[in-house]
C-alpha cells in the first residue's frame, strides 16, 4: 500500500500509468515539443484525456550525457506547469533531484516526488521528504547523466541494484520518510546497458520482494530501439517504440509493478488494464 495520494492511486487494483511531461529542449524523447509552459500544460491535459492516473512534469534532461540546468531555470520551466495542471485537477508529480524545486513543487499543487537519484544528488532531499511527508520515487541511481555510462559495471544485476535499493529504502527511513510513502524504480536505462535492462524486466519479482511499490520506466528507452533495429542494424526512430513499451507495461503490470512511467499513455493504459482483466480471470 501507498499512502498520502489520491485514493484511487494509493491502492489501486491496477498498475498506474505516469504520463511523462518534459518541459525541457534536449529530452531524448521528444526532442523540446512542449518546452514552453503552455506546451507542457496542453500536453499534460492531453495525456490526462488519454488515462494518465499522474502526470510527471520535469524540468531537467536525464538523458545520457545530459548537463545539469540551474536551479532558477528549472523552477522556471516547472512550477507554472504545474500548477496549472494541478489547478486542473491533475495528480502532479514533480521529477527533480532538489529539495527546494520539490518543495516549491508542492506548494504549487503537486502530490509526489519522482527523485531518480534516490535522494543521493541533494543532501537535503531526504529530510525534506521526511518533514513534508510527501510520496516519492526513489530510483536506483548511480551518477549524474554526464557520466553514468561509465557506471555500467556489474556482475549480477539483478542482486546488486536490488541491494542499492534496499540501501536507499534504509537511508530513507533512518531519515525519517515513512515506508508506506516510498516508491522504488529500477532506473532502466540510468547507467545501464540493454543487456542490464533486459535482465532487470526479467527479474522484476526479486525487486517487488522488497515490499514496496514499483515504478517502471521503459518508456522509448534505447535498448527498446536497438531491440527493434532495422536489417542495416539501425535502430527504430524514438517516436516509433510506443508499442514496445506497451508491452513492457503489460508485462510489468502482470507482475506486480505498481506504476509504469510512458511518454504515450493511451497504449500503455490500455495495456494494464488488459493485464488486470486477465490477473483477475485467474
Amino acid at each position: 500500500m501507498l499512502t498520502g495520494l489520491p485514493s484511487r492511486l494509493g491502492g489501486s487494483a491496477r498498475c498506474v500509468v505516469m504520463g511523462v511531461v518534459n518541459v525541457t529542449p534536449d529530452s531524448f524523447s521528444d526532442g523540446g515539443r512542449w518546452f514552453t509552459p503552455t506546451e507542457g500544460i496542453e500536453h499534460g491535459l492531453r495525456l490526462l484525456d488519454e488515462g494518465a492516473d499522474l502526470v510527471d512534469v520535469g524540468g531537467e534532461s536525464t538523458r545520457p550525457g545530459a548537463e545539469r540546468v540551474p536551479v532558477e531555470e528549472e523552477r522556471r520551466r516547472v512550477l507554472p506547469v504545474v500548477r496549472a495542471l494541478s489547478r486542473a485537477g491533475a495528480a502532479v508529480s514533480v521529477d527533480t533531484m532538489r529539495a527546494q524545486v520539490a518543495e516549491e513543487a508542492c506548494e504549487a499543487g503537486a502530490v509526489m516526488v519522482n527523485d531518480v537519484s534516490g535522494g543521493l544528488a541533494d543532501p537535503g532531499m531526504l529530510a525534506w521528504l521526511a518533514a513534508s511527508g510527501v510520496p516519492c520515487v526513489l530510483m536506483h541511481w548511480r551518477g549524474h547523466s554526464a557520466d553514468m555510462a561509465s557506471r555500467a559495471r556489474y556482475t549480477d544485476i539483478v542482486t546488486e541494484v536490488r541491494d542499492e535499493l534496499a540501501a536507499r529504502l534504509t537511508a530513507a527511513r533512518y531519515a525519517g520518510v515513512m515506508t508506506d510513502r516510498i516508491v522504488l524504480d529500477p532506473g532502466l536505462g540510468f547507467a545501464k546497458g540493454p543487456e542490464h535492462n533486459w535482465a532487470l524486466l526479467a527479474h522484476l519479482e526479486v525487486l517487488i520482494a522488497l515490499g514496496r511499490p514499483l515504478l517502471i520506466g521503459a518508456s522509448r528507452k534505447a535498448f527498446l530501439g536497438r531491440l527493434l533495429a532495422d536489417a542495416e542494424g539501425e535502430a527504430r526512430a524514438v517516436e516509433d517504440r510506443d508499442d514496445a513499451t506497451a508491452a513492457t507495461s503489460a508485462l510489468a503490470a502482470a507482475v506486480g509493478a505498481w506504476g509504469v512511467r510512458v511518454h504515450a499513455v493511451r497504449p500503455s493504459s490500455d495495456a494494464v488494464r488488459v493485464a488486470a482483466a486477465v490477473g483477475a480471470a485467474r
